[in-house]
């Protein structure tokens, strides 16, 4: 799987500098082959065990494609991840496997990553090698770069008051306590309520992202999201990374009078 998505981004990316990838597992499962199922744990040989861990994400980023916002160096980022929890792993014939592939920014001073759905496949159905590496070259070749960083850049001219900061977060907190009936009402948020005491916290200690002036940027509130989003388990990562930015640009929405889908939060 990483090899493959390494392998796209290489040659979509001919003539650009590739990093190796960072790779992070979690929750070992210990197991045997399907041919051995039968057996005791103490007669099993070493050829019949298998360990596979539950959990994996990776991601590598292109240095020599870069941007800067707020003065901040943004470069092209590549991962994907791989959860096993939903499949079976000792089925004896192979279906369809599912990968998730994502490709956007990375603000390179944190590694917060910037993620819209335009740039994730999520549960990405595929048989084999040949048809995965089709796939992710498709992600690529739809992804906008020049459109992300307008949509980041567009974050940055406007701005929170101390206030509306707290009727956002407040809104956020009360949003978990609201009946399915009144969530589904109003759009998704993933983040949780220790997530959103970590963008309080850093709200006013963060030195890069944090208020300035008793005010923040829609683009370091985004930001603050995107931080707080790095405590979560690998198989969540992605769908609030991209919800991050949902919020972020729907509030931005209605502070500059484009909508008022994401209404609620500002009361």
């Amino acid at each position: 799987f990483i090899s493959c998505v390494h392998d796209a981004a290489c040659s979509f990316y001919a003539g650009e500098r590739v990093n190796a990838p960072e790779i992070r597992v979690s929750h070992i499962v210990r197991g045997r082959t399907p041919q051995s199922l039968g057996k005791k744990a103490s007669e099993l040989l070493e050829c019949e065990k298998t360990q596979f861990y539950q959990r994996l994400a990776f991601a590598f980023t292109i240095p020599t494609i870069i941007e800067t916002i707020r003065g901040q160096r943004l470069e092209l980022c590549i991962g994907g991840v791989r959860n096993y929890s939903d499949l079976n792993l000792y089925r004896a014939s192979k279906g369809l496997e599912k990968f998730s592939v994502f490709i956007g920014w990375r603000v390179r001073i944190c590694s917060n990553q910037i993620l819209t759905g335009e740039g994730v496949k999520f549960n990405m159905e595929v048989t084999n090698i040949s048809e995965l590496y089709r796939n992710v070259l498709e992600l690529f070749h739809s992804f906008n770069p020049a459109k992300e960083i307008h949509l980041m850049q567009s974050l940055t001219n406007t701005s929170l008051s101390e206030t509306q900061f707290a009727q956002i977060v407040g809104r956020m907190r009360m949003f978990q306590a609201l009946s399915p009936a009144r969530q589904k009402a109003i759009p998704r948020l993933l983040i949780t309520d220790s997530q959103i005491n970590s963008v309080c916290r850093d709200y006013y200690h963060n030195e890069v992202f944090g208020a300035k002036d008793n005010a923040i940027s829609m683009f370091d509130f985004h930001n603050l999201l995107t931080q707080a989003n790095k405590g979560s388990y690998i198989d969540t990562y992605l769908q609030r990374a991209v919800n991050a930015t949902e919020v972020s640009v729907g509030i931005n929405n209605v502070l500059q009078g484009l909508d008022n889908k994401y209404a609620w939060f500002l009361g």
